[in-house]
């Protein structure tokens, strides 16, 4: 049986992760820690605050693996300062929180085109947190990388408005995928026996997975 700590349950990829995480048998301890309260939900921990590392603090009880689905945009967050803010250091609390708790492995949503050293301002950021990451030296750390996800969010994206029908024609990792796959294959990962070490699975893979291919 395994025990979980879930950042980004209110998204979309953690929305459908957080509802496959109930309905798995293997699964006996959900904490959910978020910014705004959850629906009442039997069986998840779910400490809210504004500031979602205060949330994080209040989980105490031990977890074995880490879920982080946390994500936004420049525009979404208001600054670029926002920005780093929630797609870097919270994800960083995050990790720090689930080793603290004992975890062994990390599964983080980071987006095609991560790179550390990018000129693009989004994919460094993301880049920077996948090495911040890989610098705690996980026992496992899976890293996916979906290209533009598609799905019903509360607050529409623009940028997703505008691309999705021109992204939906694309080949390969950059052609767009379903949320609700990224997350399948997430939980298919973690509730797996895998050699130890970073894996990195990109968008296309994703979809070969969710769909039975590999």
């Amino acid at each position: 049986m395994s025990q979980v700590l879930i950042t980004g349950a209110t998204g979309l990829v953690g929305g459908h992760l957080l509802r496959m995480l109930i309905q798995e048998r293997k699964v006996n301890y959900i904490a959910a820690p978020t910014r705004r309260p959850l629906w009442d939900i039997d069986g998840v921990f779910n400490p809210h605050d504004p500031q979602l590392t205060d949330a994080l603090a209040q989980v105490q009880d031990p977890v074995d693996i880490v879920f982080c689905c946390l994500g936004t945009t420049k525009r979404e967050a208001g600054s670029k300062e926002a920005f780093i803010h929630a797609d870097y250091t919270l994800v960083v609390d995050t990790a720090l929180t689930g080793k603290r708790l004992g975890a062994k492995h990390m599964l983080v949503v980071s987006s095609m085109g991560a790179n550390a050293h990018s000129p693009f301002f989004y994919n460094k950021v993301k880049g920077k947190m996948e090495e911040a990451l890989i610098a705690q030296k996980w026992e496992r750390l899976t890293i996916v990388r979906p290209s533009m996800l598609l799905g019903d969010r509360e607050k529409h994206r623009f940028s997703e408005s505008l691309f999705a029908p021109m992204f939906k024609l694309l080949p390969g990792n950059w052609k767009s995928i379903d949320a609700r796959d990224v997350a399948e294959v997430m939980l298919k990962e973690a509730l797996t026996a895998s050699p130890a070490g970073v894996n990195v699975i990109p968008s296309a893979k994703i979809r070969e997975m969710a769909q039975g291919e590999v």
